[in-house]
């Protein structure tokens, strides 16, 4: 019996989603059993992170490989013309240079595994903050007690979504602990 493996595919940068969903939309038109159909599903890994969007905290959507969808699939002629006639789709990613008829480089199963238990481990974990500012980076402080200060960033502490940053008070150097929202970069 042949196995059906992970494969990843080259899409129009944008498309991904376009993409799984006309791959869906085929494997729901193949008549065969589900156990018999050569494409079983296809999946556009992403994870939740923080933004920050017009001084607002919001949780996004963002790809973890954007521009690739992956499916889980048997190799043969029939099923690669499926999925190289779907519009969006570039190619099959390859190892080495191999031509229009070489089989594709499968994914390996513990790589399969981190990517889609990826998925499921960040709907129960928070998701990750991500801080717009670099130590060293020049900052105001638009909020909080130090309101109208300036300031060099020192460090970035993302699981807590604060930035220590360095401020002159009486003028001396003083480390100051505030939430990234409080500030302002240059």
């Amino acid at each position: 019996m042949e196995v059906h493996r992970w494969y990843a595919i080259q899409t129009t940068a944008g498309h991904e989603n376009k993409v799984k969903s006309l791959i869906l939309r085929k494997i729901e038109q193949d008549p065969r059993p589900a156990e018999d159909k050569l494409i079983r599903q296809a999946v556009v890994p992403t994870q939740e992170v923080v933004e920050l969007k017009n001084g607002k905290k919001v949780t996004v959507d963002r790809k973890l490989y954007p521009g690739y969808v992956l499916v889980e699939m048997l190799w043969n002629q029939e099923s690669a013309h499926i999925i190289n006639s779907i519009q969006g789709v570039i190619k099959f990613v390859q190892h080495g240079l191999g031509g229009a008829t070489q089989e594709p480089m499968a994914l390996r199963q513990d790589e399969v595994r981190r990517l889609l238990g990826l998925a499921d481990e960040k709907e129960e974990e928070a998701p990750i903050e991500e801080i717009p500012f670099l130590i060293g980076q020049a900052v105001a402080i638009t909020e909080g007690p130090f309101t109208d200060f300036n300031g060099t960033v020192e460090e970035v502490i993302p699981d807590k979504g604060k930035v220590r940053v360095s401020v002159s008070l009486f003028g001396r150097p003083t480390s100051v602990e505030l939430d990234y929202l409080q500030l302002k970069g240059y």
